[in-house]
């Protein structure tokens, strides 16, 4: 009995892994479509007053929640695989938008309002020179480092004290949480060199292209939605993996996993790492395309929020934390405009109803129904 049960086991993952495989594999390559051939068309080469035009607004948007749905992508990997609630994504978002914010900043050179090489904020405090921070902003190549290296260094750091000393459940959820509390009243104060309640805004250029360019716009969303499926496949590969397998072993269990040989050390601090660094590219490519990032991206309320969007998707399905980021995010943008004092309950109704009634968020109350269709139509 065992041992048909051991063999049976792996078969339905193989046998429905190539059924599956061909209708995603068609609907990702109608998202790369999508991102880089049709939007990009409708904003350069349709005219502005033709109804298929899509504007520069819409390119901002659409670009700007992409960043949104990598940050629920990534918070679906350490808590819908992982089991690991983190209330503090918002901080590395955060870190990779400064860093990038500090090149933009850079890029400003004497075209700001005071005509100084130093960023305004920094003649207005009367700074006479960059902090040492500051060093390797002039180059872009340098801040693509560093926007992986900053954030993911603190991940694994915090992550090792903390999964080595078994924190887990909701004492990790308010950990992160202060952590990104404690960051935020940091990069408040003037005298750390981010520009403190105002952050950083005003930017010109980026590798020498005016910021503000329909073309500039469009390649930034362009290469948002890249990395946005890029990070779907990064995550769906890892899932479906042996590593993925473990990662879900320990959600399920983690006594029965350290009891099988396994230490869920390695395990879960790649993963949280892995979580982060994805953060911090959706903030890096966030910055650009809003034009300002302050310290109110790390507010905890920020981080719920993530946390949000991946609950109401559907957590543990990939798919569903994007689909999520664009619902909810979608809704708010209609609802600030049409009632802006409607939208936190909106929110909170939201959130209550996921929990209640769509435990496995829209994906799951979608798949449900898909499952429930053939069973009307064939009967008994």
């Amino acid at each position: 009995m065992n041992t048909a049960a051991s063999t049976a086991g792996p078969q339905p993952a193989s046998a429905h892994g190539p059924r599956l495989l061909a209708p995603q594999a068609r609907a990702l390559w109608l998202a790369v479509a999508l991102v880089a051939g049709v939007a990009p068309l409708l904003n350069l080469a349709v005219p502005p007053d033709s109804v298929w035009h899509l504007s520069d607004h819409w390119i901002t948007l659409l670009g700007k929640i992409m960043c949104y749905a990598i940050c629920a992508l990534a918070l679906d990997l350490i808590w819908g695989y992982t089991g690991i609630l983190s209330l503090g994504h918002g901080l590395f978002f955060a870190l990779g938008g400064y860093v990038m914010g500090m090149y933009l900043m850079r890029q400003i050179g004497t075209d700001g309002h005071y005509g100084s090489e130093l960023p305004d904020f920094m003649v207005f405090l009367d700074w006479k020179e960059l902090p040492w921070h500051w060093a390797l902003s002039h180059s872009f190549a340098a801040t693509l480092v560093l926007i992986v290296l900053v954030p993911g260094l603190l991940a694994w750091v915090f992550g090792y004290f903390a999964f080595r000393s078994r924190i887990q459940g909701v004492y990790f959820s308010i950990i992160t949480q202060a952590l990104t509390l404690a960051a935020m009243l940091l990069f408040y104060r003037n005298e750390t060199g981010f520009g403190g309640n105002n952050g950083f805004t005003d930017f010109k250029r980026i590798l020498g292209f005016p910021i503000t360019t329909s073309e500039t716009r469009v390649a930034l969303f362009v290469v948002t939605g890249l990395t946005l499926i890029g990070c779907y496949l990064l995550a769906r590969w890892l899932v479906a993996s042996k590593f993925g397998r473990v990662l879900q072993a320990i959600r399920d269990a983690e006594g029965r996993v350290m009891f099988c040989g396994y230490d869920p050390l390695p395990y879960k601090l790649t993963i949280w790492t892995l979580s982060a660094v994805m953060c911090a590219l959706a903030g890096a490519l966030y910055v650009p395309q809003v034009g300002i990032i302050n310290p109110r991206e790390m507010s905890p309320a920020a981080s719920i929020e993530i946390a949000v969007w991946t609950a109401v998707g559907g957590r543990g399905t990939l798919i569903g934390p994007i689909v999520g980021a664009f619902a909810v995010n979608g809704a708010k943008s209609w609802l600030t405009v049409v009632a802006p004092e409607v939208w936190l309950y909106a929110l909170g109704a939201l959130f209550v109803a996921v929990t209640l009634w769509m435990p496995q968020g829209l994906v799951g109350l979608w798949r449900r129904w898909v499952r429930r269709a053939p069973r009307g139509e064939g009967g008994a």
